[in-house]
């Protein structure tokens, strides 16, 4: 069947239209991510009729203080039901909520022992809200270099976090670019990561661009992905180095087995 290729459309054709960009993608064969949706149309997007892979779940709150928690909640209930009008297969998740450039709203010079006890209790409240809505939620790792301070944003304590909690309501949003720069050996932590992966998400490094612009020998990677049993979602969660035609036609032959 092959991977299930997707691309972010707020990073590509970024002269045009949200609904354009979702509906070029469609015709090109590719699902649709977003990001945050309060500035769409969401009539526009719904007539595109594409599919839409995964979109920030929450707009605000934080894992590991009770009033983080609340917030984080009360917007991901929120964000579900944008969700589920869209038909958004996947709803994201971070550490603590990002603000302008990704920067954490919050930032955190160190995660203290008990913080990780309330942030796997606040993932087992958003995998309630999310079996009572019918959505899947996933947690994402990131890269301190890009977002310093934001607390358990690597690839490892994803893998913790959601490895604990150990519900299908949750599952890892495994980001390769974050993994590369924050740890390097990414088929191996692809491997780790299999068993609760719900959505893998690629961009060459440096740069965050299409695969082949970088370091990363995504053949390879692909190749490795498919012969441990990987088949699901690959997003390329990426800009265009030129065109975004092209790009994501450098990103299919990728990912072509």
């Amino acid at each position: 069947m092959g991977f299930q290729l997707a691309a972010c459309a707020e990073m590509l054709w970024r002269d045009k239209p949200i609904h354009w960009r979702a509906s070029r993608l469609k015709e090109m064969g590719f699902g649709v991510g977003l990001w945050n949706w309060p500035d769409w149309d969401l009539a526009a997007l719904e007539r595109t009729g594409a599919r839409f892979t995964i979109m920030n779940g929450y707009l605000q709150g934080r894992l590991a203080d009770e009033e983080g928690a609340a917030l984080l909640l009360a917007s991901a209930r929120e964000t579900a039901q944008v969700g589920k009008r869209l038909g958004v297969e996947r709803l994201n998740l971070h550490g603590t909520g990002l603000g302008d450039l990704g920067l954490p709203i919050q930032q955190m010079a160190h995660v203290a022992p008990g913080m990780w006890l309330r942030a796997r209790d606040t993932l087992h409240r958003i995998c309630d809200l999310a079996e009572a809505e019918g959505v899947t939620f996933t947690l994402e790792n990131l890269n301190l270099r890009e977002h310093p301070g934001c607390p358990f944003n690597t690839t490892a304590d994803v893998l913790s976090l959601v490895s604990a909690v150990d519900r299908p309501q949750l599952r890892i949003n495994l980001d390769l670019y974050h993994t590369q720069i924050g740890e390097g050996d990414v088929i191996r932590w692809a491997e780790a990561c299999l068993p609760w992966v719900g959505e893998i998400q690629v961009a060459d490094n440096p740069g965050r661009c299409e695969p082949g612009t970088g370091e990363m020998n995504w053949p390879v990677i692909a190749r490795a992905l498919n012969d441990m049993g990987y088949d699901g979602p690959v997003g390329m969660e990426a800009f265009a180095k030129g065109d975004s035609d092209v790009a994501l036609n450098a990103f299919r032959a990728a990912f072509t087995i």
